[in-house]
């Protein structure tokens, strides 16, 4: 291994894994979006059930999860980087909940039948929901690699992580 390698693990022991950490908190940031876009519609009474309820609720637990994983994987710690990539599955199923229910849904509001989302509002939820996963598999991917890389300088130094 050449020296200009070595000092650059060395450095990881005293410097945070922020790029994955940023990654987390931009997911963060796209699910806020979709946030956003799906609960200032206001169609009827089509939203207000208990899915929405459950989405709330849902919200609330991946902004802290994933700002938790933000924090954990900061600190080199591989564990966060498989909970990030699971947060990134779950994103992607609900893609399938409201969008795509609330796109083929329409309610009657006097006597019209108007549609509960339109093109333009599903694909803006997509597009957050995507941009949430992608930067959610991206902070793991790179997570994973340098806690990984740190993992096996360590070793070499007989220095075991706290």
């Amino acid at each position: 291994m050449n020296e200009e390698k070595t000092i650059q693990l060395d450095r990881m022991r005293f410097t945070k894994n922020s790029t994955a950490a940023n990654f987390a908190l931009l997911a963060i940031l796209f699910d806020v979006l979709y946030f956003i876009s799906i609960y200032e519609s206001n169609v009827g009474s089509w939203y207000y059930n208990i899915l929405m309820g459950a989405s709330i609720l849902y919200n609330l637990v991946f902004m802290l999860a994933a700002f938790l994983c933000s924090e954990g994987i900061k600190n080199y710690k591989v564990s966060y980087s498989y909970v990030m990539l699971l947060l990134g599955i779950i994103q992607i199923i609900r893609i399938f909940i409201y969008p795509m229910r609330a796109k083929a849904a329409t309610v009657t509001i006097m006597e019209q039948p108007v549609i509960v989302m339109g093109a333009g509002q599903f694909l803006r939820c997509v597009v957050y929901l995507v941009l949430s996963v992608a930067c959610l598999i991206i902070g793991a991917v790179i997570g994973y690699s340098r806690s990984r890389a740190l993992q096996a300088h360590l070793a070499t130094l007989d220095i075991h992580p706290a």
